[in-house]
């Protein structure tokens, strides 16, 4: 007769298992058309301000042709749940004019249960409110580095769970990431303190990975859960805030083209009331379509450059989701058949004052005729 297995078993579920980690607030601001990252780092130079890229192996299918400046900012405080915890904020510049501001939270509870309790807490905590004043004191610093400065009303929030250590509280043994209780990430990643359905959970969790035996990444739309046991490894932290980073770069275009086209039918009106006979209305009124459309696909292209993706490794496969999960692609598209909308526009109205120039010049000629007639009716 086979023995039982020992109760300290750690391949099974342990929700008594004992976590160390940190939640990380991010929100992310359109600061600009660009932000020249050289004259950046100079401005922060009193702050120790860092440029490093991805450092695992799998990281070389990462491209990042002008890596974006990391630096630390100042404390804060928080309420999170009847605790006031200490808030370490920080921020990640990118060259293609967005900020991120990330506030970091220690998470080091005494179990799996209290973990997820906290992490849910620290979702629905008054954190959100230090950004908008650490983005202005930031900016105020950044300012000579910011090319045509315009703070967008739309911004990003994202929520990262990272944990260094799962322990078996009773032996201290190591436990495996993949014995946490799915219900329980599930719950957290979401921010629900009700259990959730079996389909629900599906969904949420249906895009996690692993690397090593003791590590997980776990993404969705709003959060990420990423177990790490080397502390000093946030990769893949770095790619999941580049995607968010992209993805506020989309809907900031997205939206911007939504205000330009009804503003640019209005202008079209306008232009239309304006009496000309060489078809000049329109010159004005062209030239700025033509720059509109030219600084959104430039951006745009700018923002989804700054990081390319090589191979289909472990990173890659993480960024990768993440643009999948933000639906990225739609943003695109959405773009993209705005620009064709505003590129049609462009050239109906460029054919409409062709067409009244080719009329002018063909009311010059036949007056002109008339005229040299008409002198030598009268001449002789």
């Amino acid at each position: 007769m086979a023995s039982a297995a020992p109760l300290t078993q750690t391949a099974a579920p342990r929700p008594n298992a004992r976590v160390a980690g940190e939640a990380i607030l991010y929100r992310l601001f359109d600061v600009g058309y660009e932000i020249r990252l050289d004259q950046a780092y100079e401005l922060l130079s009193s702050t120790a301000p860092d440029r490093s890229r991805p450092v695992r192996g799998e990281a070389q299918a990462i491209q990042i042709p002008n890596p974006p400046i990391t630096v630390n900012l100042w404390n804060e405080e928080a309420t999170v749940g009847r605790r006031t915890e200490r808030v370490l904020m920080s921020a990640r510049i990118f060259d293609f004019g967005v900020v991120s501001l990330r506030g970091r939270v220690d998470m080091r509870a005494a179990s799996w249960d209290e973990f997820v309790d906290l992490g849910i807490a620290v979702g629905s905590c008054g954190a959100w409110g230090l950004f908008e004043g650490c983005r202005d004191r930031l900016l105020e610093r950044l300012g000579p580095a910011i090319v045509r400065p315009d703070l967008s009303r739309i911004s990003e929030e994202y929520i990262v769970y990272r944990i260094d250590r799962i322990e078996d509280s009773a032996s201290g043994r190591p436990v495996r990431p993949d014995s946490l209780p799915e219900s329980d990430i599930a719950r957290l990643l979401v921010g629900e303190g009700r259990p959730l359905s079996s389909q629900a959970r599906a969904e949420i969790l249906s895009h996690r990975f692993s690397y090593f035996e003791d590590d997980l990444a776990v993404v969705t739309w709003s959060a990420a859960l990423i177990v790490e046991a080397v502390r000093e490894d946030t990769d893949v932290q770095y790619v999941l805030e580049f995607a968010n980073a992209q993805l506020l770069e989309l809907r900031f275009y997205d939206s911007l083209l939504d205000a330009e086209l009804p503003r640019i039918y209005d202008e079209i009106e306008a232009a239309r009331r304006r009496p000309s006979l060489r078809g000049g209305r329109f010159t004005r009124l062209l030239a700025a379509i033509q720059t509109r459309v030219a600084d959104a696909t430039e951006a745009v292209e700018r923002a989804e450059n700054s990081l390319k993706v090589t191979d289909d490794v472990f990173l890659a496969r993480i960024y990768g989701a993440a643009i999948e999960i933000f639906r990225a692609e739609s943003w695109r598209s959405g773009i993209e058949r705005k620009v064709r909308i505003v590129r049609d526009t462009y050239s109906m109205l460029n054919a409409e004052a062709v067409s009244r120039r080719s009329e002018f010049l063909e009311l010059t000629v036949i007056v002109l005729i008339v005229l040299e007639i008409l002198l030598a009716l009268f001449w002789h």
